[in-house]
């Protein structure tokens, strides 16, 4: 069982920077992929970034390409998503997710993940 809980996000302005973070309970960290996802208000939840087990690979959706990346720190039991560049189309809650299951791969299905933290406001303004 691994427990999800995601923070940094907030109101920010076209241009601006924001990394959020996703701290997860468990010893067995590193043998998770965690993956990011979005979803806007009226619109389908949207993957954002993934990043395997051990780090050895990540994906990130075209648009976020070049703008947002992911890490994670296994001593610390966390993943990051650093967005820079932010415009008013990346407003949405922002949530993290892991599977042990597609831990070798970077999976953009989010059926494909097992836990799912409680997500986070992402608003930026024009």
């Amino acid at each position: 069982q691994v427990q999800l809980v995601e923070s940094g996000g907030g109101l920010v302005q076209a241009g601006d920077s924001l990394r959020l973070s996703c701290a997860a309970s468990g010893r067995t960290f590193p043998n998770y992929a965690m993956g990011w996802f979005r979803q806007a208000p009226g619109k389908e939840r949207e993957f954002v970034a993934a990043l395997s087990s051990f780090g050895g690979r990540t994906s990130y959706a075209d648009s976020m390409k070049g703008r947002f990346t992911i890490s994670r720190d296994n001593a610390k039991n966390t993943v990051y998503l650093q967005m820079n560049s932010l415009n008013p189309e990346d407003t949405a809650v922002y949530y993290c997710a892991a599977t042990r299951t597609y831990s070798s791969i970077t999976s953009r299905n989010g059926d494909d993940y097992d836990y799912w933290g409680q997500g986070t406001q992402v608003t930026v303004s024009s």
